[in-house]
């Protein structure tokens, strides 16, 4: 299946060749996770704090689907 991933807030330097908020195509197979895809990615779990798929809130154990559009965001600090 063909997944359209967005990482943000430094994530991108993560992963060779990504942008920040630029849409990259990555192929997964049925049945992946949000999980698996951080894996493939090599981004580790515990650098993401918030996901969204299709614009709604993701936890790591979801599956992905063909066509779904992922965004990857790390905790934020600030005051």
């Amino acid at each position: 299946m063909v997944l359209e991933v967005r990482v943000f807030g430094g994530l991108e330097k993560l992963i060779p060749g990504a942008s920040f908020g630029k849409p990259m195509e990555v192929r997964a197979d049925q049945g992946t996770t949000v999980a698996g895809l951080l894996k493939m990615l090599q981004i580790p779990e515990d650098q993401v704090f918030s996901i969204l798929v299709n614009g709604v809130h993701y936890d790591k154990g979801n599956l992905l689907s063909d066509g779904d559009r992922v965004a990857f965001f790390p905790p934020i600090g600030g005051g």
